[in-house]
């Protein structure tokens, strides 16, 4: 089975979370580049100010989720829900199957609800709270996130 973990981060917590279940799953692995600038104090309004108001963004990817028989998606969770670079990502692309995963620093809120209504029902997801990414707490969750979606693709 050909996988791909595509994730957008902006601090580093869920690439680090991408890095780790793409390794666990032997997969490719595509960072999303957000091209607006959402570093600083900046970027810290300027995305949740977009989610309210319902906006896309310009990204870039490097690989085509087509290609692959999986597709496992990762965003950090901002106001409750996913990033705008997610957002467009998944409205930009067809998948032929999917897991989620995100991290957040106090609830996946409607993540990963709002993910599969732009998508299709995902075979597994995984929220990791960004305390555990610091204590390095996440080991565990990744191999059982893992498990599942080597266990839906047989």
């Amino acid at each position: 089975m050909e996988t791909l973990v595509v994730f957008y981060s902006r601090s580093g917590s869920t690439k680090k979370i991408g890095e780790e279940i793409a390794k666990t799953l032997n997969a490719d692995i595509d960072e999303i580049i957000d091209r607006k600038d959402r570093s600083g104090i900046k970027g810290l309004f300027t995305g949740p100010i977009d989610i309210l108001l319902d906006k896309h963004t310009k990204i870039e990817s490097k690989k085509n989720p087509l290609e692959y028989d999986l597709v496992i998606i990762g965003t950090p969770v901002w106001l409750g829900t996913m990033t705008p670079a997610i957002k467009t990502y998944l409205a930009d692309n067809d998948f032929n199957r999917v897991a989620f995963f995100c991290t957040y620093g106090s609830t996946p809120g409607r993540t990963f609800n709002e993910m599969e209504k732009s998508t299709r029902k995902p075979e597994a997801v995984l929220g990791i709270v960004k305390k555990e990414i610091e204590k390095d707490e996440t080991k565990e969750n990744i191999k059982n996130f893992s498990d599942r979606v080597i266990k839906e693709s047989i």
